[in-house]
This record gives C-alpha cells, sequence and structure tokens, in this order.
C-alpha cells in the first residue's frame, strides 16, 4: 500500500469522527454548494454532487443539511461565494504536496497556507511545481466484509477501472478518471457498497521516509487539512503503515 494510500484510508476513519465535531461537515457542506453552483442541483445530472452527497450521507450529515446546501449552491437560498483554489509546496525531505482548497478570500487562504508550510517545515511552491507528479484518479473504497475480492474485482474491471488494493478492512479500486461515473454506477447495480468515492489525485512516484522526518511530514498534513478552507491534501510520501499510526497517536 502506498504513503497515500495509508495516509487516505486512515484519514478518512478520522474523517468520521471529526465529522461529528461539525469540523468536517462544514467542509463537506462547502463541497456540496459549490458543486450545485457549478453543475445543478440534481445530483442525477451532476456527478460531482452526487458524489459530495453520498460522501455526507456516509458520514451521516443530516438529509435537511445536505438540502440547504444544495439549495444554497443553485441560488434558492442566500451563501457565500467560494472559488476553487488549488496550492503546491513541498513538505520535510523534499515531499510534493498538493492542496485542494474553496476559499472565499484567496489572499488570507494563501497566507494561511504559506504559514503552516513555513511552521511544520516545507514550503509552499509555485503553480505547477508538484501538479505534474500526481495522476487525476478515481477511487472507492469497498468494505472488505461486504464482498469477495474475486467478486468484486471481476465487477469493476468489466466496468472500466484498472487497480484493486488491498487497505486494512477496506478494499480500494482505482479507475482512470473518465471511468469513474461508470464504474460507481455499475458498484451501485451490483449493491456493492462504497465507504467511500472520490476523484482523487495519486502521486506517480513515492518518497519512502522514516523517523522525524517523517514525523514532521504527517504534522503537516494534518496541519494541513485541519485548515477551514481545505477540501483534500496529497502528497508523494511513504511511510510504514505501524510508523504511521503510531506518529499519529503521538
Amino acid at each position: 500500500m502506498s504513503g497515500h494510500s495509508k495516509w487516505h484510508s486512515i484519514r478518512h476513519k478520522k474523517a468520521v469522527v471529526d465529522a461529528k465535531r461539525g469540523k468536517m461537515f462544514s467542509k463537506m457542506i462547502r463541497e456540496i454548494t459549490v458543486a450545485a453552483r457549478t453543475g445543478g442541483g440534481d445530483p442525477d445530472a451532476n456527478p460531482r454532487l452526487r458524489t459530495a452527497i453520498q460522501t455526507a450521507k456516509a458520514a451521516n450529515m443530516p438529509h435537511d443539511n445536505i438540502e440547504r446546501a444544495v439549495m444554497k449552491g443553485t441560488g434558492e437560498l442566500p451563501g457565500q461565494s467560494f472559488d476553487a483554489v488549488t496550492y503546491e509546496g513541498y513538505g520535510p525531505g523534499g515531499v510534493a504536496v498538493l492542496i485542494e482548497t474553496l476559499t472565499d478570500n484567496r489572499n488570507r487562504t494563501v497566507a494561511e497556507i504559506r504559514h503552516i508550510f513555513s511552521k511544520n517545515g516545507g514550503s509552499l511552491g509555485e503553480t505547477g511545481s508538484v501538479l505534474w507528479m500526481f495522476e487525476k484518479r478515481g477511487y472507492f473504497g469497498v468494505p472488505s466484509d461486504s464482498v469477495s475480492e474475486e467478486t468484486l474485482l471481476e465487477v469493476v474491471l468489466d466496468a472500466g477501472a484498472d487497480d484493486l488494493q488491498t487497505e486494512g478492512d477496506t478494499l480500494a479500486v482505482y479507475t482512470p478518471f473518465e471511468n469513474f461515473e461508470q464504474v460507481r454506477q455499475e458498484l451501485e447495480a451490483s449493491n456493492i457498497p462504497t465507504e467511500s468515492s472520490q476523484i482523487t489525485m495519486l502521486p506517480q512516484n513515492s518518497l519512502r521516509m522514516e523517523g522525524k522526518v517523517a514525523g514532521k511530514m504527517l504534522k503537516l498534513m494534518d496541519a494541513l487539512e485541519d485548515h477551514d478552507d481545505v477540501q483534500h491534501v496529497y502528497a508523494n510520501f511513504d511511510i510504514d503503515e505501524q510508523e504511521m499510526e503510531a506518529l499519529l497517536r503521538t
């Protein structure tokens, strides 16, 4: 399992807990609002909105919250306007970091992101400095106790997926970006549940990390993901799973 995947799996479990404290709910509501604003309020005709709503439901967000977020996006209710801005930078050890944000104040956000980098041994880079190291992909997390690996593999390969990995108690399905919706529909038609589904940015190569520098990298990732404007953080590090879990507990 790559470092990115291990981090993704651990952070997904943490996100469900964080959502109960309201922090992740705010980010999910922001994503739903922007998705509805850019692609319309009908989930059946707006894949981004449908994915955002599914993610919110998986975190047990109340239906009323989801509905209000959609209505703010379509203009039926008043709401803030957010811009999608991507930042690029380097973490400890030269790790490439890609940050996707939704912000209502670009100047404030870039200043705060730059401060997080400098405080945690990294630096904010120029546009295009690390984006080329990542590939846009589709991701589905399927509970391993819900379906056999053989059955899942048969379903998703026929639908256009090209990779299946075991990540702890999750079967991770990866797809080319253009096949994401087709695979989603096939999983749904086959009654195979997903605990997470999203368009992600996978690093093409990873840097192996351990010890103090690994700890610094995880602190940077945690600080970035905890920022209110940050929706997703991607990085090309690889840390042993047990060491990662131990470092996150410290």
